[in-house]
């Protein structure tokens, strides 16, 4: 991470659990079983994704005292918590949605730059003695992987019930950066 200073006690007890946090989400979404249905991949490399997110909110609520910023993270655990339950009502019908390999193919190559990206920005996010400001940076590169892949998915043939699944994780997902963004901003 850049930006090191020496950090607090506190401060690294959170990096060091968002780490590992971190580390299990891009092991489990670069580990996903695909197959020739882009609705059911996007499922199964989504849920990892959101349950990471759920998981660094739980670890920024135990220590910041910024309201904003936890009716933030209050908010993602809900509508990803929601989310996950909606992708695994839906698994088994969207795996069934297959799609030609070309296209297959396609979408995973922009798949894999957008992770790449995310997990590299994440990962490289400016660590201070800050945990609200270094949550905030850490979790933008988050959601913006989110809505670039389910963009992604869009561009395809996928399941219907899947549509409004990745409709609400755009919106949702854009207000999260606009709202952290201008919280970092006014911090200045």
């Amino acid at each position: 991470m850049n930006c090191r200073c020496q950090l607090s006690n506190v401060t690294r007890n959170y990096i060091d659990t968002f780490q590992c946090i971190l580390n299990e989400m891009i092991r489990e979404m670069t580990s996903a079983q695909l197959s020739d249905s882009i609705s059911g991949n996007f499922i199964v490399q989504m849920i990892p994704h959101h349950r990471a997110a759920i998981e660094m909110s739980r670890n920024i609520l135990q220590y910041t005292t910024n309201i904003p910023l936890q009716s933030i993270a209050s908010q993602i655990i809900e509508e990803q918590t929601k989310s996950i339950e909606n992708m695994q009502a839906i698994l088994d019908t969207c795996k069934q949605k297959q799609n030609c390999l070309q296209d297959v193919r396609t979408y995973e190559n922009r798949v894999d730059r957008i992770m790449q990206t995310m997990f590299t920005d994440m990962k490289n996010a400016c660590t201070e003695n800050d945990i609200n400001g270094n949550f905030m940076r850490e979790m933008i590169p988050h959601h913006i992987g989110a809505i670039e892949m389910s963009e992604n998915a869009l561009q395809y043939r996928i399941c219907p019930q899947l549509r409004p699944i990745l409709e609400a994780i755009i919106i949702s997902q854009k207000s999260g950066v606009r709202h952290m963004h201008h919280l970092l901003c006014c911090r200045k």
